[in-house]
């Protein structure tokens, strides 16, 4: 029933927007309004933005920004609705992931002439490429986070193995090592939470050398499961299915599931995204050590991939200019420094990543900005058809294959076979 009336609700709302106009129209007096969809959720993240955008209304009363809030759990269904309905937000937060679809489908606008080249020369080459599709770009790549292994220091000091730095990394074949030696009766050198296991297993990959999607001249996709591929997948596979160094219960699980096994010290590692630092902040025991580690290296040394978080205009909407004005004002460097410490991610432009707020040995500041250089465009980050292999063909088999349930040679014939039979009707 609660279900049902916010349904009600939500739809007597977009309706009433559609017959008023929404925030489209400008007002008596001319001013101009921009609705602002953000999805900020972490509290001192969504204190930043709001500030952000107050200040912004403070010195240029003519065009007026209005703050919404939105959701990461339904951010791709809830635009494509407003996209169709013609009631999409001016400025869209994202993720560079889920804009292929959108830039595709003449949704978004092209920023390329848009965008002043202050913005355009501090954002790394790397990380535009996250939001180019075609001869376009559909968003601006401005937060991002490494994936890295947060530890037991206590554990880890009392074992006497080697502490990695990004300087001296662990390599995967160490890594795997190293969770032997941590583990006893009861107790794992690492706990994996892989509910979503795609993402996980293609970034981490390319510190292996793997590439998995392999475009050809005539710009057609193939899924090709190589040796660099098979590292990753494999560590995890034997860690939990011939070592015991490794929980498999957490398998299925998210990220902040693992937490409490962690802190009860019945896993010494688990490998998160940069930004789970505020939850453990938040929700560590009293006197708990932890710290930050690089993810482990290989033929592809510490390199990863990533889908920065995005903001992008829509391609309905009539200020692009104005709206553009307030991306530049919402990304100066200072302002970059101040999303990243409210979301506990990295910005993605080069000044603001030399902020010494960033740098610190607190909290790991200091491991994740030497990570940020090694950051990589995801591998599926432009494969149109990602989303079915994923949800259809990657993750039941990678899910069968870390829980012992299928080899590796199955593994490598559905993501192969089945996958490429899916990414052939988005390629014709």
């Amino acid at each position: 029933m609660r279900a049902r009336r916010a349904g009600i609700l939500a739809a007597a709302l977009m309706l009433l927007t559609a017959c008023t106009g929404g925030a489209r129209d400008e007002s008596a007096d001319g001013r101009i309004t921009l609705r602002f969809q953000s999805l900020a959720w972490q509290q001192e993240s969504v204190e930043a933005n709001r500030e952000l955008v107050a200040e912004w209304n403070a010195a240029h009363p003519d065009v007026r920004v209005e703050y919404v809030q939105g959701s990461w759990d339904s951010v791709h269904d809830q635009l494509l609705t407003s996209f169709e309905g013609g009631e999409a937000p001016d400025i869209i937060h994202d993720a560079s992931d889920d804009l292929a679809d959108f830039a595709y489908g003449g949704y978004l606008a092209d920023l390329t002439g848009l965008l002043p080249e202050r913005l355009k020369a501090d954002i790394p080459r790397r990380s535009w490429e996250t939001v180019t599709f075609g001869d376009g770009i559909y968003g601006v790549p401005f937060l991002q986070e490494p994936r890295v292994i947060i530890a037991n220091s206590a554990w880890l000091r009392d074992s006497g193995v080697r502490i990695p730095t990004p300087e001296e990394p662990w390599t995967w074949a160490e890594f795997r090592e190293v969770t032997k030696e941590l583990s006893a009766e009861g107790k794992y050198g690492v706990a994996w939470p892989l509910k979503e296991p795609v993402s996980a297993t293609l970034n981490l990959s390319l510190s292996a050398g793997g590439q998995l999607f392999h475009r050809g001249a005539d710009g057609r996709v193939t899924v090709r499961f190589e040796a660099g591929d098979e590292v990753v997948p494999r560590t995890v596979h034997d860690q939990v299915n011939s070592d015991a160094s490794a929980s498999g219960s957490t398998l299925g699980s998210g990220g902040s599931d693992t937490l409490p096994g962690f802190f009860g010290g019945k896993y010494a590692m688990v490998p998160l995204g940069f930004s789970y630092r505020q939850q453990i902040v938040q929700q560590a025991p009293k006197g708990f050590d932890w710290q930050v580690l690089p993810a482990p290296a290989g033929a592809g040394g510490l390199a990863q991939g990533v889908s920065p978080q995005t903001l992008s205009i829509a391609e309905d909407s009539p200020y692009k200019k104005e709206a553009a004005a307030f991306l530049d004002f919402l990304l100066r460097p200072q302002n970059m420094v101040r999303l990243a410490l409210g979301d506990w991610m990295l910005p993605t432009g080069t000044r603001a990543l030399k902020d010494p707020a960033l740098r610190t040995a607190r909290y790991g500041w200091a491991t994740g900005t030497a990570l940020a250089t090694h950051l990589r465009p995801a591998p599926a980050q432009s494969v149109r058809g990602y989303p079915e292999w994923k949800d259809k063909v990657a993750t039941p088999a990678l899910q069968e294959y870390y829980s012992g349930a299928i080899g590796l040679d199955e593994l490598r014939r559905r993501l192969e076979e089945d996958g490429n039979l899916v990414l052939a009707r988005y390629q014709r």
